[in-house]
């Protein structure tokens, strides 16, 4: 790696979205009752994201399941969006990540969490945001599910500000990182 890149630091996570139905509060005008549907279908997809707290760019990929593999190709592909950059990519203790196989690109360094702290990783709140718009909705179809999900989270993409007020956790503040 050559020295002098700036470092872009990244916290990167998976979710897990399907079509069982996650009843939310909701408001409805008294006397009313909100109805709400409910579905358990045991489909899903997983999203994968990296996100960089300090500017609130984010990285997203929607895959039908999760390995080393699929790692591999979120990385390269989190690489490439950071590619002027060397990227300390911090992520959970999750079996793919620490997979011999995974392909690790040269402007990346990964840094595990420590075990039991998702805490500490604001790309939980990334989920929760995702969480909250599918709240009481019913999908008919794992392509509905997807569609919703690309839906919701493109235009974070073009709110980084909104993105950085979720995740930019005030100790990430106090980080300086540089490379040697």
């Amino acid at each position: 790696m050559p020295p002098g890149l700036p470092v872009r630091l990244l916290f990167q996570d998976e979710g897990r979205f399907g079509r069982i139905s996650d009843h939310r509060r909701c408001w409805a005008p008294l006397p009313s009752r909100p109805v709400v549907g409910h579905q358990v279908v045991r489909e899903y997809v997983y999203v994968m994201s990296a996100v960089s707290p300090k500017d609130g760019r984010l990285v997203s990929l929607v895959m039908p399941w999760v390995d080393s593999e699929v790692m591999s190709i979120f990385l390269s592909h989190t690489a490439q969006e950071f590619s002027g950059d060397l990227c300390v990519l911090i992520f959970d203790g999750a079996g793919w990540h620490r997979a011999n196989a995974l392909r690790v690109p040269k402007n990346m360094v990964l840094i595990p969490l420590p075990p039991y702290s998702p805490e500490l990783n604001p790309v939980e709140h990334i989920w929760d945001y995702l969480r909250d718009a599918l709240g009481n909705k019913i999908l008919h179809s794992l392509d509905d599910v997807i569609d919703f999900l690309c839906a919701t989270i493109t235009p974070l993409f073009q709110q980084p500000e909104m993105v950085r007020s979720m995740t930019c956790f005030d100790w990430i503040n106090t980080l300086c990182l540089t490379s040697n």
